[in-house]
């Protein structure tokens, strides 16, 4: 492969190198999200700043860990996946939101993810349809310790990745309605608990990369409570999914001290 970075040691589109880099990383999406998440980590500095690729690291329990901004979807969430794994990194969290689907599903709550609906093209160029994209279970059970050991709220099971933001919200007005509301109602039927955009990606990445990978969400609102005329308020303080995202991320440190593993 062309070394874009001509040289530099550094990654090109995120600009770290290993030096900079931990081995537990929490992905949010925003950029402005990594500065919040790094106030949880001890001696957090900011060590790159490229595109949508925000970087800071610092320590948790000791152990280096870094915060780092994926963008939105998943073409830019597998090449940070991929860069951050080349810089050494071995297990991630993403922390992000996303739009509730069944009607229990309320806005402020958290949804886990145990596997992603693959409606969406990048993961495609990893693996066959037919290949599962499902997170690391260390990271699916240690997110769900932290969200009930803080007594938040939370959903545990299958939400579906898209490419369009617009497609989900307006698929009546697109070429292909006639596809996307057939499928929506058949993620619907088989109990999809939410709706967003990179998680697919980064799970099947993950496996390919023999990495950790595990997904928490806030819950922003939920479009099929608004259709039924059901009580549905807008939540955007992600405080909540950074928490447990955070937490989580102690345990496995936590767990791979106690085995030896923290530096595999």
């Amino acid at each position: 492969m062309i070394d874009y970075a001509e040289g530099s040691g550094k990654q090109y589109h995120t600009g770290v190198s290993p030096s900079e880099i931990g081995k537990y990383v929490i992905l949010p999406g925003d950029p402005k999200r990594c500065k919040k998440i790094a106030e949880y980590f001890d001696d957090a500095k900011l060590v790159s700043d490229v595109r949508e690729y925000t970087t800071y690291t610092g320590t948790l329990e000791g152990v280096k860990v870094s915060v780092t901004s994926t963008g939105i979807g998943g073409p830019s969430a597998a090449i940070a996946i991929e860069e951050l794994a080349k810089s050494g990194a071995h297990t991630f969290i993403r922390t992000g939101t996303c739009g509730g689907m069944q009607e229990n599903v309320l806005s402020g709550d958290i949804v886990i993810a145990t596997g992603a609906v693959r409606m969406e093209g990048t993961s495609r160029e990893y693996a066959p349809i037919e290949y599962p994209a499902v997170p690391s279970l260390d990271c699916v059970n240690a997110l769900v310790k932290a969200a009930q050991s803080k007594k938040i709220a939370h959903h545990v099971g299958v939400v579906q990745c898209k490419d369009s933001f617009f497609g989900q919200h307006e698929p009546e007005v697109m070429p292909v309605s006639y596809e996307l509301q057939n499928k929506w109602q058949a993620w619907l039927r088989m109990g999809c608990l939410a709706s967003e955009m990179e998680s697919a990606a980064l799970f099947i990445a993950g496996s390919f990369l023999k990495v950790r990978v595990g997904s928490c969400f806030l819950v922003v609102a939920n479009q099929e409570r608004a259709k039924k005329g059901l009580p549905n308020p807008q939540v955007h303080d992600t405080e909540l999914s950074i928490a447990v995202a955070v937490d989580a991320l102690r345990l496995l440190i936590q767990e791979d001290l106690k085995n030896g593993r923290a530096d595999r």
